[in-house]
């Protein structure tokens, strides 16, 4: 690790999954790590990701400027990660994902910050339906009016030991005998290892991105969902049927799934809702655009994990035998 230097970082929503891998990659680098959270007490665990008082957490809500304010005080770099992937209390897609980028980045200007980099993500078209992918177009707008030269990183479905995509669908199939390919299971991901997000990420912190520039960033293959569950299926040594699901019978069960999780009064969390399968009518891509310009991995000099190198190391635990069951089918 780089000797701790008085440089500042502040984190937004670094206890999450992709926050987790930033903070010990800034913590690496020398940085001081300011993470601000809702709820600092779920965030002491990252304290030993560093040097002692190397990285500290601080309360912070969207809703309330003040705290956002007192977050970036004398931070050189700020970096949003707040996001939610569907919609509960007050925590809606346009008060997290379109309000809350431009709160942080008027504070952030406002404290001299140097640098904002929001997290925001691939595959959203302005013509979409779905609810989530307009408030995260408003989000990247409304930060770069506040904040001209903000960075934009869109990455795919990132995944990695704690991730919520191989996981969740290694879960499923564990209980399920019949796995859903939601549209036929044709739809693209570029499926995007969370510790190479999290080398762009720091690289931003510190001022090795192009200001103002959007990066898209996805993994070596492009998978359908079809070969995902296929790939699921033989790491974790499982049979299952794949059964091909309309748009129109799997938005009839997503509305099941989001009544049962109002009844519950939030104690469950739908597996699906009508606005991902929304998402799902459209590719998780990187644009060609995009690999013109450099604006990716490979265009950062970064050769991007591949699946096989990275989800085995925890897809094992679904296997029947758990690690005593070595063998792959």
């Amino acid at each position: 690790m780089a000797p701790v230097s008085d440089r500042l970082v502040t984190v937004f929503g670094g206890s999450g999954f992709v926050g987790r891998n930033l903070v010990r990659s800034l913590a690496k680098r020398g940085f001081r790590v300011r993470v601000a959270v809702r709820r600092p007490d779920l965030a002491q665990y990252l304290m030993t990701a560093g040097a002692v008082g190397q990285i500290h957490g601080v309360q912070a809500n969207l809703r309330y400027p003040a705290s956002v304010a007192a977050a970036v005080e004398g931070a050189e770099a700020v970096v949003n990660l707040v996001g939610v992937m569907h919609e509960h209390g007050a925590n809606s897609f346009d008060a997290v994902q379109a309000f809350g980028p431009g709160a942080i980045a008027r504070a952030a200007k406002a404290a001299g910050v140097q640098r904002f980099v929001h997290v925001s993500a691939l595959g959203l078209h302005a013509g979409s339906d779905s609810l989530y992918a307009k408030s995260k177009l408003k989000g990247e707008e409304a930060a770069r009016t506040a904040f001209e030269d903000t960075i934009i990183l869109r990455p795919s479905v990132m995944f990695g030991p704690d991730d919520d995509f191989f996981n969740k669908f290694a879960g499923l199939a564990r209980m399920s005998p019949v796995l859903p390919l939601i549209g036929g299971g044709e739809t693209k991901f570029q499926p995007v290892f969370v510790g190479d997000v999290a080398e762009v990420l720091a690289r931003g912190a510190e001022g090795a991105l192009k200001p103002g520039a959007t990066y898209e960033l996805g993994g070596q293959e492009v998978l359908t969902l079809r070969q995902i569950f296929e790939y699921v299926l033989k790491t974790t040594n499982r049979k299952r049927l794949l059964v091909p699901m309309p748009f129109a019978i799997a938005n009839v069960q997503a509305t099941v799934f989001e009544l049962l999780g109002t009844l519950s009064l939030g104690l469950f969390t739908p597996p699906l809702t009508r606005d991902q399968v929304t998402l799902l009518r459209h590719d998780n891509v990187v644009t060609e655009d995009a690999s013109k310009a450099g604006l990716t991995l490979e265009g950062l000099g970064i050769q991007p994990a591949t699946v096989e190198a990275i989800a085995p190391s925890y897809l094992w635990r679904f296997r029947k035998a758990g690690q005593f069951e070595n063998k792959v089918a």
